[in-house]
């Protein structure tokens, strides 16, 4: 017998339509990019418009609102969308807050985009800027909130401390949170003070043990360089790379899984990783040459590492020995990426990543990750505490 699918949110909305939802008579704007799409593959935005809602504006996150910026880091501009022709605002780049000009004749805003759990992807971070733009201009925003990809259940790394906010952290959540776009928001909205109207459609069905192919839901790529589940299992922890001068395989087609720089020795890296005692992980060694960003067009020496047990992986304990490796190996070669990175000028951007400067100055002092890791377990056990009030599955 095949299991039941979740729904999500979005499935919740159309179901009511406009009859019955309490949205019957909003003007509405979207938070969109190409996952937000029905389990069919309707995209969000005509599902929307089909079902009798009056949608008048779109908002695009990072990548925008159709994925059309590929790399990292590419600011997109207001433009009109070319199949619904609503006007479509940016919300990465100079501006990341929606205006009172983009809220303007709005009574509620809809988020729909696919999170994929982790503290440094930047949705749950346009969705707070817009949670407290609502909060300001006094409408509802609405949360159809989706699967967490990389399950529930665990939490991995540090939390975020003050001192070190950015665009990828604005609210002292763990690397690896467990937690789905809407019950970040409940948690924003009541212990961090946002205090908007705020509504949700959970998604049916969803427990917080499931990977992604226990949900039979298609799998959209939430940004270009994730393009498979695999990716977001190794994501969490193979982020912290984009903090150093290693390519995290990205100008590749196997983005956080393949790993590596000009100057590094693949079976050397490879044996020192596979005798680390890297649960659920093995490391290949092989060698890539990166299309665009770190590296482009250089033949990198690296691994590509093959998850075989996600309960078992601990991706962020499993970058910590990355990033320790490639130190070891090349001393005088290893070198942390420079600031600016995601609209922060003066901070180091692996401490913007990991939450503070610990992994920094640890992996600097030869510490091991046992030692840089050794706090982690205590913290991510006091965010499960405290957001436990605002858990819905």
């Amino acid at each position: 017998m095949t299991a039941a699918r979740v729904s999500p949110g979005l499935e919740a909305l159309l179901r009511e339509g406009p009859g019955r939802s309490s949205l019957r008579r909003a003007r509405l704007g979207m938070i969109v990019h190409p996952a937000s799409a029905s389990p069919d593959l309707r995209f969000g935005v005509d599902a929307v418009r089909e079902a009798g809602f009056d949608l008048r504006a779109l908002f695009g996150p990072q990548h925008g609102a159709r994925g059309e910026k590929q790399d990292n880091m590419i600011e997109s501009r207001p433009y009109t969308d070319p199949v619904s022709g609503l006007p479509v605002h940016s919300l990465y780049g100079d501006v990341r807050k929606p205006s009172p000009d983009m809220l303007a004749g709005l009574d509620a805003v809809l988020f729909d985009l696919q999170d994929v759990g982790v503290r440094v992807y930047t949705f749950i971070w346009t969705m707070a800027l817009a949670m407290e733009a609502c909060a300001e201009a006094g409408i509802q925003f609405v949360v159809l909130d989706r699967p967490n990809p990389v399950g529930g259940e665990r939490r991995e790394g540090p939390l975020l401390r003050p001192g070190f906010e950015s665009f990828v952290g604005l609210h002292p959540l763990p690397l690896r949170h467990g937690l789905t776009c809407a019950e970040v928001a409940q948690w924003l909205n009541a212990a961090r003070g946002i205090g908007c109207e705020l509504s949700v459609y959970r998604c049916e069905g969803w427990r917080r043990d499931m990977d992604w192919a226990a949900t039979g839901l298609p799998w959209i790529m939430p940004s270009p360089n994730l393009p498979t589940p695999v990716s977001c299992e190794a994501y969490p922890g193979m982020v912290l790379l984009e903090g150093a001068n290693l390519s995290e395989g990205r100008g590749t087609t196997r983005p956080f899984e393949l790993f590596g720089a000009p100057w590094l020795d693949p079976p050397a890296l490879a044996d020192r990783l596979n005798s680390a005692g890297l649960p659920g992980v093995a490391f290949r060694p092989c060698h890539f040459e990166p299309t665009f960003q770190k590296h482009a067009g250089l033949l990198c020496g690296g691994a590509q590492l093959h998850v075989a047990d996600r309960r078992a992986f601990q991706p962020v304990r499993t970058a910590v020995e990355v990033l320790a490796a490639a130190r070891a190996q090349a001393p005088d070669d290893f070198a942390w990426r420079e600031p600016p990175y995601e609209y922060e000028e003066t901070l180091p951007p692996i401490d913007i990543l990991w939450g503070h400067d610990g992994l920094r100055t640890g992996i600097d002092t030869g510490a091991d990750a046992e030692a840089i890791m050794e706090e982690t377990p205590r913290e991510a056990a006091a965010f499960a505490a405290e957001v436990e009030p605002w858990l819905l599955y």
